[in-house]
């Protein structure tokens, strides 16, 4: 069954939406069970047919929910979610174990990122480069946590844009929701100068165009970064 609506204000329909949409993935709603109907959505959140309408086409193409003819809307298996959903991501993590969640994404983020550094080293045109000296510079004159936060996405982020191939863009924003989270979250204190370090390493091998540098450079900075497995030490990357 849904919560208690929250109060609503702008973009009503984007709440509606993230209502459901938390409401399904932490499981009040499990897949294969249908949503209220529309009439009584709309008297549970106080809103008009269009608007539950098109959060329940929201939800439908993040492939959340499934709306048929005669039988309603519903949950679909976690198997059809979205994962990389920016909007899904944050779902996640507003109702799971963060550090479980985040490890996983890591996993992924291992998997990607070396490979991602090294199709930059090659293909990244200036304007990419200047991005990712950017992102490492304003790492440098981060004077909190937050500020490095938002920085090291920046790098990370710029690395994948500057694949310029379009497949690795998508998985560049995730991967941003992640890292801004995951820094918030880390048990780590404040980046150290070896840290700084492993950054400098994967710029420097992307500005001179070693791929095979680019590779083993962020391979070496992942293996320092946060939600390690069980007992290992948590750190920015």
């Amino acid at each position: 069954m849904l919560h208690p609506r929250p109060t609503l204000t702008r973009n009503v329909h984007s709440q509606v939406s993230d209502w459901i949409g938390v409401s399904i993935i932490r499981g009040d709603i499990k897949p294969g069970e249908s949503l209220p109907s529309e009439l009584q959505i709309c008297e549970m959140m106080d809103v008009s047919r269009t608007v539950v309408r098109e959060a329940i086409r929201t939800l439908n193409g993040k492939g959340l929910v499934e709306s048929r003819a005669k039988s309603g809307t519903r949950v679909c298996a976690r198997e059809q979610w979205s994962q990389l959903d920016p909007d899904v991501m944050r779902w996640q993590m507003e109702t799971k174990e963060v550090e479980d969640y985040l490890a996983k994404l890591q996993q992924l983020r291992r998997a990607i990122e070396p490979q991602a550094a090294a199709l930059a080293a090659v293909n990244a045109n200036e304007e990419d480069l200047g991005r990712l000296r950017a992102g490492y510079e304003g790492m440098m004159s981060a004077r909190d946590a937050e500020s490095f936060a938002v920085a090291d996405a920046n790098f990370h982020q710029s690395i994948y844009i500057a694949t310029r191939n379009e497949f690795f863009w998508p998985i560049a924003q995730m991967f941003k929701v992640a890292l801004r989270r995951g820094a918030s979250s880390a048990r780590h204190g404040e980046p150290s100068g070896t840290q700084l370090d492993a950054h400098r390493g994967v710029m420097d091998a992307i500005l001179s165009r070693n791929a095979d540098g680019a590779r083993i450079a962020a391979g070496a900075l992942l293996s320092r970064s946060a939600f390690n497995p069980p007992g290992g030490q948590a750190a920015y990357a």
